[in-house]
C-alpha cells in the first residue's frame, strides 16, 4: 500500500513538472506569438525602422556638410566667382541640426531594441517608454519635414533663380553642389517618412497599455 502511494506521488511530482516545462515553453513563446498587436514582429519591425531612419539621415548628413563648390558664373558680360557652401544658409544649418539629432537618437533607440531583441523581451515594455518614443518621433518628425522642406526652397531658388529679377540659374556653375543639397533632402524626407512609420507602432505599442 505504501509503495502504491509512493508510486502516485511519483506520477504526480512527474506530471507537474512536465506542466511547470510546459509553462516555461508556453511564456517563453508567448512573446514571439502573440505579445500584444504583432509581438515580436512589431519589435523587429521597430528595429528595422531604427536602423533605416538612422543611415537615412546619416546620409542626409553627410550630403549636406560636403556641399561645397567654387566656380565661375557670367552676368550682363562680366564673369563673377561663386564660393558656395552650404553653412551660409540658416535653412541649411537648421536641416543640419535636425537630420544630426534623428541620427543620434535612432542610434541610441537602435542600441536599445537590439539588446532587448537579443533578450526575446518587449522593445517597449512600459507605457512611459511608449509615449516617450511617440512624442520624441512626432517632434524629430516635424522638426525634419520642416527642415527638408526649407532647403528645398533653397535648392529650387539655386535652381530657378528669383522671379523678376535677372538673376541666374546657378546650379549650372554649381553642379556638384545643388546636386549634393537635392539628394541630402531626399534623403532627410526619407527619414521623415520612417519616423513617421515609427510612430504608428510607437501607438500599437502604447494600445497594449489600455
Amino acid at each position: 500500500m505504501a509503495k502504491a502511494t509512493e508510486q502516485k506521488q511519483n506520477s504526480q511530482a512527474l506530471e507537474e513538472t512536465k506542466l511547470d516545462i510546459r509553462d516555461v515553453v508556453t511564456t517563453a513563446t508567448t512573446y514571439g506569438e502573440d505579445n500584444g498587436h504583432g509581438g515580436r514582429r512589431s519589435d523587429v519591425a521597430m528595429f528595422m525602422l531604427r536602423a533605416m531612419c538612422m543611415a537615412a539621415s546619416a546620409v542626409a548628413v553627410s550630403l549636406m556638410v560636403t556641399a561645397r563648390e567654387t566656380s565661375m558664373t557670367t552676368l550682363y558680360g562680366f564673369e563673377f566667382q561663386l564660393h558656395a557652401v552650404w553653412s551660409l544658409s540658416d535653412s541649411l544649418i537648421y536641416l543640419v541640426v535636425v537630420t544630426s539629432a534623428t541620427v543620434v537618437y535612432s542610434l541610441l533607440q537602435l542600441v536599445i531594441s537590439g539588446t532587448r531583441l537579443m533578450r526575446r523581451s518587449p522593445v517597449i515594455p512600459t507605457r512611459t517608454q511608449a509615449w516617450f518614443c511617440f512624442v520624441a518621433d512626432q517632434i524629430l518628425g516635424y522638426a525634419m519635414v520642416s527642415g527638408g522642406s526649407a532647403a528645398l526652397g533653397v535648392t529650387n531658388m539655386n535652381r530657378t533663380g528669383i522671379r523678376h529679377m535677372p538673376l541666374p540659374n546657378f546650379c549650372k556653375s554649381l553642379g556638384f553642389f545643388c546636386d549634393h543639397l537635392a539628394i541630402s533632402v531626399v534623403f532627410a524626407l526619407f527619414a521623415f517618412l520612417l519616423l513617421a512609420a515609427s510612430s504608428i507602432l510607437d501607438v500599437l505599442a502604447l494600445s497594449r497599455y489600455f
